[in-house]
């Protein structure tokens, strides 16, 4: 499932498995893990329902920086984001932000190929590792 600049790929764990299953492929790669955000413990605190949720937020200066050198308006959009949630049926699924995405919205150019190319292919094999049984 895709659309909007996002990527959403089945999961057949619970949401927090599927992020853990995530953080440990993303950090056996090398990659920083900076935030996890657990959106539906945050709604309960709030005295609020929601399904569960969770966002984790990760990255590496390797492939960020040379985004921000080509349009630093690139860094609201890093570190790169990848959110776990459950539809109203149970099914958990994995969403991103496709990297193509990023280039078109800033503007980036030919210098940030590279770079782009690195995090499509890296966040892709990383998701399907921490979806695959």
């Amino acid at each position: 499932m895709s659309g909007h600049g996002m990527l959403t790929v089945a999961s057949p764990w619970p949401v927090g498995v599927t992020i853990d299953r995530l953080e440990t492929a993303l950090t056996g790669a090398g990659l920083l893990v900076f935030a996890r955000i657990d959106h539906a413990g945050n709604a309960a605190r709030a005295g609020m329902e929601l399904r569960p949720t969770e966002l984790l937020i990760f990255g590496h200066p390797k492939g960020g920086t040379p985004l921000m050198q080509d349009r630093q308006t690139s860094g609201i959009d890093l570190p790169v984001k990848a959110l776990a949630w459950q539809d109203e049926a149970g099914q958990t699924w994995l969403t991103y932000n496709e990297a193509r995405w990023l280039a078109d919205r800033h503007g980036l150019g030919a210098g940030s190929e590279q770079a782009l190319a690195a995090i499509e292919s890296g966040l892709a094999g990383l998701v399907q590792q921490a979806v695959t049984p």
